[in-house]
């Protein structure tokens, strides 16, 4: 299993941990990485662009001007698309742009992503933020004593109203659930921060 150092909220080192092999010991596979960010950026689209065709547009029903012996070209109706207003052709409509990635990749697209970013040395592990109060300056002392710079993304074991509250000025940081983890939020960031708590249900969930 690989090892890595155990923080305090000070910075210190407090020991070492333990990581799983199947989380932080995977194979790297980037095909499926970008495949599984993909599918994740489309499924963030609400698909609800939409244009009106030559039937949905207001008008029609009346030549705009007669057939014969004006000069110019014969026209049906003023709603075809080459008039100003008139429908549009081959335009967006409402649609799902989901894609479907079977569970399989996804944990394994996932734990490379953690695999990676142990890799890159990005990963730090603490014991604990141990919040007394909604402050955001304690927050951003402990990510500096930790040495979290760029974006950082925080990993929760559970809700914590008072993590979540003090971190949300904080512009660079991201708070996220240990059962919401995902690939883009994991590649995205420059630091991962992870509380001792937050492993054990990483290793619930993901394997």
């Amino acid at each position: 299993m690989p090892q890595t150092t155990l923080y305090d909220r000070t910075g210190a080192s407090v020991g070492s941990v333990e990581l799983h092999d199947d989380l932080f010991a995977a194979p790297v596979n980037e095909a499926i990485l970008h495949q599984a960010v993909i599918a994740q950026l489309a499924a963030r689209r609400t698909g609800t662009s939409d244009t009106k065709t030559r039937g949905e547009v207001r008008g029609g029903g009346k030549k705009p001007y007669r057939q014969k012996g004006t000069g110019r070209a014969r026209q049906g109706t003023p709603t075809a698309p080459h008039y100003r207003g008139g429908g549009v052709v081959f335009g967006p409509h409402p649609r799902s742009y989901e894609q479907r990635l079977p569970r399989k990749m996804k944990r394994n697209a996932l734990r490379g992503a953690l695999t990676a970013k142990l890799g890159d040395e990005a990963i730090r592990i603490l014991d604990t933020f141990g919040l007394e109060a909604i402050k955001t300056q304690d927050v951003a002392k402990v990510l500096s004593a930790l040495n979290a710079t760029g974006r950082v993304l925080v990993v929760a074991p559970s809700s914590d109203e008072k993590l979540r509250l003090s971190a949300r000025n904080l512009p660079t940081v991201v708070v996220i659930l240990a059962d919401s983890l995902n690939v883009v939020d994991i590649l995205k960031a420059d630091t991962v921060v992870i509380e001792q708590p937050a492993l054990a249900r990483m290793e619930e969930v993901y394997l």
